[in-house]
C-alpha cells in the first residue's frame, strides 16, 4: 500500500502578497482565493494545490498526499498506526476547508506535518485561467509535482517514506557539497512521475530545499525563466538533470526556499532499475548566487 500522489503543499510565510505575485504573475498559477487556509492557488482543475498562509516559518508548512479513496485511507492509517506514528483522524472542519472527503494527520520522523486524504474537490466548471504565459502544467496521475526534503538523517527518512508510506527509490545522487564533503540525494516514486520526493542531509535551515513544477512546453519554461531573470530572481541557470532528464532553471521564492520550473522529465515504467549518479546535471545548472 502507498500513497499515490502529492496532492497538495501549505507555505506559512511572512509576506503572503509578495507569494500572490510571485505565484502568479511570475510561474503563471491561478489565483483561487482566500480561505481559512491561507491564499489559495490553482495549476489545473483541482480546486487548489499550494496554499500560501501567514507565518514567520517562511517555509513548507504542511503537504498533501493522494489515495484513491476512503478504503485507501483506512489502509494507511492502520500501517502508519502498526509503525507506531501517532495519527489524528482529521475533524469535518479540517476536511472542509482542505477540500477533501476525509484525511489524516501525522509527522514524518523530524516533525514536517504530513496529510493524507481521499476526495480532493474538483472545479471543471471554472477552467484554469493561469496568471501568466503558460501553456499548463502537468499533474494528472503524478500529482503536484515533488519537493526536497532537508533532514539530519537521511537513512532514518528514507525508512520512514519507503517502509511505511510505500515510496520506493528511483535513483541517487551523490552531491558533491565540497572537496572531501559528498552528500547522497535519494530520489522517491510513489507514480509514474521520476520522483515525488527526494530526501538529503543538506545542512539548510529550512525543511525543503526546493519545490518543483512541471509545464507542458519549452517555451513555458523559457518564459518563466525571463521573467524572473527580469527581477533577478534566478539562483541556477536552466539545465539538464542526470536522474529524470528535465530541462529546468532554479528561482527564489520570496521566503528564500527555492522553486525549481521544468519540462520534459522522463517518467518510471515496468522496466526501471535503481541507479547512482556522481553529478545533478548533464549540463548547465550553474550557480548564479555563486558568481555574484
Amino acid at each position: 500500500m502507498s500513497v499515490k500522489s502529492l496532492g497538495y503543499m501549505g507555505f506559512a510565510v511572512k509576506d503572503v502578497s509578495a507569494w500572490r505575485s510571485f505565484l502568479t504573475q511570475k510561474l503563471g498559477l491561478m489565483d483561487a482565493g482566500v480561505t481559512d487556509d491561507g491564499a489559495l492557488f490553482r495549476i489545473d482543475s483541482r480546486a487548489w494545490r499550494i496554499a500560501v498562509q501567514q507565518g514567520e516559518a517562511d517555509d513548507l508548512a504542511y503537504a498533501g498526499y493522494e489515495v484513491a479513496d476512503a478504503a485507501g485511507l483506512t489502509q494507511m492509517t492502520e500501517k502508519l498506526r502498526q509503525a507506531g506514528i501517532e495519527v489524528v483522524t482529521g475533524d469535518v472542519e479540517l476536511a472542509k476547508r482542505r477540500g477533501v472527503m476525509g484525511l489524516i494527520s501525522f509527522a514524518d520522523p523530524f516533525g514536517l506535518p504530513l496529510e493524507i486524504y481521499y476526495g480532493a474537490s474538483e472545479v471543471f466548471e471554472k477552467p484554469f485561467m493561469p496568471g501568466a504565459a503558460v501553456s499548463g502544467f502537468l499533474t494528472g496521475e503524478q500529482g503536484l509535482g515533488h519537493f526536497v526534503r532537508c533532514v539530519p538523517d537521511s537513512e532514518k527518512a528514507l525508512a520512514f517514506y519507503t517502509q511505511v508510506l510505500g515510496f520506493q527509490l528511483s535513483d541517487v545522487i551523490d552531491m558533491k557539497m565540497g572537496p572531501d564533503v559528498t552528500v547522497p540525494a535519494y530520489f522517491l516514486h510513489c507514480n509514474e512521475r521520476h520522483h515525488t520526493l527526494a530526501i538529503a542531509a543538506f545542512p539548510l535551515p529550512k525543511r525543503i530545499h526546493h519545490f518543483m513544477l512541471e509545464v507542458s512546453s519549452l517555451n513555458d519554461v523559457g518564459f518563466a525563466f525571463d521573467r524572473l531573470d527580469a527581477d533577478g530572481l534566478i539562483t541556477s541557470t536552466l539545465g539538464c538533470h542526470t536522474n529524470d532528464h528535465m530541462v529546468s532553471f532554479y528561482a527564489a521564492t520570496p521566503s528564500g526556499v527555492e522553486v525549481e520550473y521544468g519540462w520534459a522529465a522522463r517518467t518510471i515504467d515496468r522496466s526501471w532499475v535503481v541507479a547512482r549518479h556522481d553529478s545533478p546535471s548533464m549540463w548547465g545548472h550553474k550557480s548564479v548566487r555563486n558568481k555574484a
